[in-house]
């Protein structure tokens, strides 16, 4: 009995290309991307990676702040702006790479913002 709701689940996720959250499909994301832009999805995503980098940046950042000496650059004045060029790198790479989810949420939430503001005809 379970294989027969596992087939009909994937069906209907995969006929109408449902995103899912938590697990479960998301109805209320799916018609809002129906109501928006091709353009205006690919800016979202744009914006909530972009998003993403500066949070995770913001984390390395403190995370990275209390690190002195030993390295390549030992504690030189040149350290910190390396330092600071690296945690940037990192956290643009680990935001295209999926990032920690926060990306997602905002990409959900600003979807659903647009198509509150298209009126239907």
């Amino acid at each position: 009995m379970q294989t027969g709701m596992i087939n009909s689940a994937h069906l209907v996720s995969s006929a109408f290309s449902v995103e899912s959250r938590n697990g479960r499909p998301d109805f209320e994301l799916a018609a809002a991307l129906q109501k928006v832009s091709p353009q205006q999805q690919t800016k979202a995503q744009k914006t909530a990676t972009d998003f993403e980098a500066m949070f995770l940046n913001s984390m390395f950042s403190q995370m990275t702040s209390g690190l002195k000496g030993e390295g390549p650059f030992g504690d030189t004045p040149g350290t910190g702006v390396w330092r600071s060029m690296l945690t940037e790198q990192y956290s643009k790479n680990f935001a295209k790479a999926g990032g920690v989810g926060v990306a997602t949420e905002v990409y959900r939430t600003l979807i659903l913002q647009q198509a509150k503001t298209i009126r239907t005809a």
